[in-house]
């Protein structure tokens, strides 16, 4: 048997520079005005290869990136890592009250809500505690750097949009209000969930005769107003159609603030005051454990990282790899910190290491966040096939492939591929940018031989479904390849 050094030599050895592309796939590409130039593919059965086309080249694999992420973490963390959130301090308790700082450390609870929040102080209310005389103060130090958000420039035109979401340790909600928004002739009536202290909702929005169905259209980013009396307001900008009742989710509240408003309204709720302020900070070195929160296993995360194709939760994970290592009893705990290595350095060195272990050549990997929601990450379909193919052979195989999109029943592929013998067998992620459409993962051909397929589209012409008509028709080429030949009929 190979080692996967010598395999992945060998298989590189036996690629063809061009493989001649299936016709379904070459007409497409024809039609739609690209040229085969920006199509790569790799489609490997068992060690054969059976296409292979520019399939060395890097290219944009948008989140079809979040396999790596996902394997690797299974791999490297284990089945049983959980992320964890803590309430700590080192203050004393006198009667009902805590004569210090709360300290709320984040851990990369992935499950990390408004109600597991209200559920720890609760453990706070029954230990008796009902006021807090120092500040709140927030932990995330975890990730180095703590707050990766703070200056970074906006990805794209919605910035308040819950896929450009950029997570740190202690992220609650996601950072995102709820808003329920319902017009009539006249007027507007806005609902925000969660009720947060000191934050209002207001609407700036002008009703107009439109359609319900294309109120995004009218959409403008929301404004965030501080008042003189250190209270928010959340205005909404733009037009929206009279008679309308719509449901929208936006990340617009600095996250600090977020977190005050929610922690000091649950806390209230439940008959407590704290005195203070909220401050980011660190938990001291003798701080003792309150209360705690542990988020749902591993494969659990990584299915629904992969499923609905969730930025947030995979670059979470990716950061993961260069902060935490899992614990068989807390769930999780902290590496001990590298003052000269930031958490995205360690993290970009864990999956180097694995895919070397692995036999995979890294290079011309790149790497900017784990999640593909980025214009510089570049893998090629070279290596996201050696990725898939140790997938196959991983301890975590079958939560690897659990994870995974179903062709035409399911996640992002829900509404793809119907009508093809790649429905309902079919387990592949998706990408899709403004000029990159993917897929990558497993198709079980006409004779149920697993296939690994990787085929990825660059071109500013991908879009409005003509990439994703090309890479869907690899895949249905796939699905009725390799069939056996039927037996002579004796006469």
């Amino acid at each position: 048997m190979l080692r996967p050094l010598a395999l992945a030599a060998a298989l590189f050895s036996c690629l063809p520079a061009q493989a001649q592309l299936p016709e379904p796939v070459a007409s497409l590409l024809a039609q739609n005005g690209m040229t085969p130039a920006s199509f790569s593919a790799l489609v490997l059965r068992g060690d054969q290869v059976v296409l292979s086309h520019l399939a060395e080249r890097p290219m944009q694999p948008a989140s079809t990136m979040k396999l790596v992420t996902t394997l690797v973490s299974l791999e490297h963390l284990g089945p049983v890592f959980r992320g964890r959130t803590e309430l700590l301090t080192n203050a004393d308790v006198k009667k009902d009250v805590l004569k210090g700082d709360l300290v709320l450390r984040g851990g990369a609870d992935a499950d990390l809500s408004g109600e597991v929040l209200e559920g720890m102080l609760r453990a706070l209310h029954n230990a008796g505690i009902r006021r807090i005389a120092g500040n709140l103060v927030l932990d995330r130090g975890v990730f180095q750097p703590a707050r990766m958000d703070v200056g970074l420039p906006p990805f794209d035109e919605s910035p308040e949009a819950y896929y450009n979401v950029i997570p740190d340790a202690l992220l609650i909600n996601k950072n995102m209000l709820q808003i329920d928004m319902r017009s009539t002739d006249k007027r507007m009536q806005l609902d925000m969930q969660p009720a947060l202290s000191g934050v209002t909702i207001a609407s700036n929005m002008t009703l107009i005769d439109a359609d319900c169905a294309k109120w995004e259209d009218g959409w403008k980013l929301p404004q965030v107003v501080h008042t003189d009396d250190n209270k928010i307001k959340v205005v909404l900008q733009g037009t929206y159609p009279k008679n309308c009742a719509k449901t929208n989710s936006i990340n617009v509240l600095e996250r600090d603030a977020y977190i005050d408003g929610l922690f000091r309204l649950k806390w209230k709720q439940l008959g407590g005051k704290l005195d203070g302020k909220t401050q980011a900070g660190t938990a001291p070195l003798d701080a003792r454990l309150l209360a705690e929160h542990r988020a749902r296993a591993l494969p659990e995360v990584v299915r629904d990282t992969n499923k609905p194709s969730d930025n947030a939760l995979a670059r979470t994970l990716f950061l993961s790899l260069g902060a935490l290592e899992a614990d068989p009893v807390l769930g999780s705990r902290p590496l001990p910190l590298a003052p000269d290595q930031t958490t995205y350095t360690r993290a970009d060195a864990t999956v180097r290491n694995w895919m070397r272990a692995h036999g995979i050549d890294d290079s011309g990997l790149v790497i900017e966040n784990g999640s593909g929601l980025s214009r510089i990450e570049r893998i090629s379909p070279l290596q996201m096939g050696g990725l898939l193919r140790a997938g196959l052979r991983s301890n975590w195989a079958p939560e690897f492939l659990a994870s995974m999109p179903i062709a035409a029943t399911d996640g992002t592929m829900r509404r793809r591929l119907n009508g093809s013998p790649a429905a309902g067998r079919a387990r592949l992620k998706t990408g899709t940018l403004r000029n990159v459409v993917a897929v990558a993962g497993y198709v079980p051909d006409a004779s149920g031989v697993q296939n690994v397929v990787v085929a990825m589209v660059n071109d500013d012409l991908a879009g409005e479904g003509r990439g994703r008509a090309v890479v869907d028709a690899l895949v249905d080429w796939v699905a009725k390849s390799g069939a056996a030949t039927p037996a002579a009929v004796q006469p």
